[in-house]
């Protein structure tokens, strides 16, 4: 029996990320949309790994703390619209992440790491031609703040939260987990 894959998505403070989600829910395609905004990590790691995977999770975030990541733009992907981020503390975890996970990354996480948050996607050009200007105009950087990555399971559309893995505030302090991820 083959296991779903995993997935992993920075864990970002819900306030932070309340704005990305209203934005998705007026612009993804309803029959498409199954989950709230996010920023996806890693796009597809073996299912039969996931306890493996939460292991070097847990191992690499312990001695890290959170941190920010820049809203730095509106950025067109063809048929749908995203928000780039930029981190400098996003990529070099994620770098370390893919050396951690050796041979377990799909091709598409194998490529440079682009960090974004879709709130559009699976449109005509034309309609993500509209939001991107509309959304281009309006524009004013921000900043998200990223306290840990969540673990999830593709099952074809839904994903299944599988656990999330907290950053810690203070080096060696991890957060308190939250009951509910709310993803």
């Amino acid at each position: 029996m083959t296991l779903p894959p995993v997935i992993i998505t920075a864990h970002v403070e819900a306030d932070d990320m309340q704005p990305f989600d209203r934005l998705r829910q007026a612009h993804f395609p309803t029959a498409r949309n199954f989950l709230k905004a996010h920023v996806t990590v890693f796009h597809h790691l073996p299912g039969q790994r996931l306890a493996a995977v939460r292991d070097i999770l847990v191992k690499t975030l312990l001695v890290r703390a959170s941190f920010p990541a820049a809203v730095s733009g509106v950025q067109h992907l063809g048929a749908g619209v995203a928000f780039k981020l930029e981190s400098p503390e996003l990529q070099e975890l994620r770098a370390e992440l893919v050396r951690r996970f050796g041979s377990w990354p799909g091709p598409q996480d194998l490529q440079k790491f682009r960090p974004h948050i879709t709130i559009q996607n699976k449109v005509s050009r034309a309609k993500a031609d509209q939001l991107f200007f509309e959304l281009k105009s309006q524009f004013e950087p921000g900043t998200i703040r990223i306290t840990g990555l969540d673990l999830w399971s593709y099952l074809g559309g839904p994903w299944r939260h599988e656990g999330l893995v907290s950053l810690s505030d203070q080096e060696g302090q991890p957060q308190p987990q939250p009951s509910s991820s709310g993803n």
